[in-house]
């Protein structure tokens, strides 16, 4: 590994009534492309990139939902710390 990559992970609960439907999972997946690092969600055992929307849907991630978030890179800690207020914010906090 070189210097200044890190691997930051932690676990976050799906606060939106609705979960992660396609638009919560679209913000998402555009801000994890805003990062260097290589994100990917997690539930359970099941692990998807966490820049494809698709990917995202299919983790069928409904409110109260538990959703661990891995990002190994040198923005790792920022990228966790920005996908994971953005997973815990209920629709009506997120901006259009």
């Amino acid at each position: 590994m070189s210097p200044g990559v890190q691997t930051v992970e932690c676990e976050f609960t799906v606060q939106s009534e609705l979960g992660l439907h396609a638009r919560p999972a679209g913000r998402l997946a555009s801000l994890a492309g805003r990062f260097e690092s290589e994100i990917s969600l997690g539930r359970g055992d099941e692990w998807v990139n966490g820049s494809s929307v698709l990917s995202i849907l299919c983790l069928a991630a409904s409110k109260g939902t538990a959703l661990r978030v891995r990002a190994v890179g040198a923005d790792a800690e920022e990228a966790v710390r920005e996908l994971g207020l953005l997973i815990e914010a209920g629709e009506e906090e997120v901006p259009g």
